[in-house]
């Protein structure tokens, strides 16, 4: 199968650089161009390409405006290039609440001379994200309902309604096409069984890992919980230095429990998630309670790993833990997992049918170490339902 690209970047050399790295790959074939967002909109529609690449600062009409209104005539699975800046982290976010589905780091320098590694991650995701199919609109969750009585955090924006197709309650009729499947070949307790296993048997701590489409579903799963979340929630989302810090202030802002950037030495607490920092390692201290932030060695391909964070969780917290495998490409998690169960810890990862990327959750619920397969709607409804 070809996959055909619509190139969208108000520079020629970028895009004459775009069209070749792609099309080195047998599979990929460049069939457009756009410099501006409105030629963008144009081309998607007339072109219906697999796949587009965007920029974001273009003349007539920027990225994130373009991504939006494709999302409305012509879904399309979109890929922004994105700078490695706070603003450019910013920028990236806001463009995935509009639509996109998944970003990369725009280097002048690996660009112009043999990008190499950048070349093969550039047509990994463009494969990757083709395979997921059409997206079904903007992809951001709202911000949940907070609980009757409850303030907003401050700064946090009004709540919306639910979203379309999913249920308004704990314990209501799941959405069409999802349901919980509980374990691997739909092995294992009901759904209702595992909720109520992990009421009985409360988690010490909540640790989540995830990859592409993981900033969509982590955003979903987080703004169902309540500002009284009994639990500390460990997170690890594959992403840059700079974009963790903005990823973590944004989610703060919508989002009723605390969320901030690990930090080194941050002591565990309920209704607080600690998001891994970009480029660095998340453990937890020999004594279970507080965070050890460090810089890693490049045994590992990830930085922040899913693995590294999930195994030393397994190692120190001393009692039950619930870890979640969100979507992602690859299979970082997987191990990390295998450690959990072996401390009597149970594992739920995403469905197939709402991951970007079904990698990560597939490595996990292929070695028959999930305990619950979700969708990410009620991911996070089960995640309240156990507080």
């Amino acid at each position: 199968m070809t996959v055909n690209v619509l190139v969208v970047d108000d520079s020629a050399f970028f895009r004459r650089r775009i069209k070749d790295i792609l099309e080195k790959h047998p599979q990929i074939k460049v069939i457009g161009f756009a410099d501006n967002g409105r030629e963008a909109i144009d081309k998607a529609v007339q072109l219906a390409p697999d796949v587009i690449t965007m920029d974001y600062e273009m003349p007539q009409m920027n990225g994130i405006v373009a991504v939006r209104e494709i999302m409305n005539i012509k879904p399309t699975p979109i890929l922004m290039f994105s700078s490695l800046t706070y603003e450019g982290a910013r920028v990236t976010l806001d463009a995935l609440d509009a639509g996109a589905v998944d970003y990369l780091p725009k280097s002048f320098e690996s660009m112009a001379s043999d990008p190499g590694a950048s070349a093969a991650l550039l047509q990994e995701k463009v494969l990757s994200i083709v395979r997921r199919g059409a997206p079904r609109g903007a992809a951001m969750a709202r911000p949940a309902a907070p609980p009757a009585g409850a303030a907003p955090r401050p700064g946090m924006p009004p709540s919306a309604a639910p979203r379309p197709g999913m249920a308004s309650a704990p314990g209501a009729a799941p959405a069409a096409g999802g349901g919980a499947k509980a374990g691997p070949g739909s092995r294992g307790p009901l759904m209702s069984q595992v909720v109520e296993d992990l009421r009985r048997n409360k988690p010490r701590a909540i640790l989540i890992g995830s990859s592409t489409g993981g900033p969509v579903a982590l955003q979903k799963v987080l703004s169902m919980l309540p500002s009284s979340f009994p639990f500390p929630l460990l997170i690890v989302q594959h992403m840059p230095s700079t974009f963790t810090t903005a990823f973590a202030e944004r989610l703060n802002r919508i989002c009723q429990v605390e969320v901030r950037e690990a930090q080194d030495g941050d002591l565990l607490r309920p209704g607080v998630a600690y998001l891994a920092p970009g480029g660095r390692q998340m453990l937890l201290d020999d004594r279970g309670l507080g965070l050890h932030i460090s810089d890693g060695n490049d045994k590992f391909q990830y930085k922040p790993c899913v693995d590294v964070t999930f195994g030393s969780a397994a190692k120190n917290i001393k009692g039950r833990l619930l870890g979640l495998v969100l979507t992602g490409m690859g299979s970082d998690g997987r191990e990390g997992c295998r450690l959990l169960k072996k401390t009597n810890s149970m594992v739920w990862s995403q469905d197939e049918e709402s991951c970007v990327v079904y990698g990560m959750p597939q490595a996990v619920e292929s070695a028959g170490l999930s305990d619950a397969v979700l969708s990410v709607d009620e991911l996070g409804r089960c995640l309240k339902d156990i507080g």
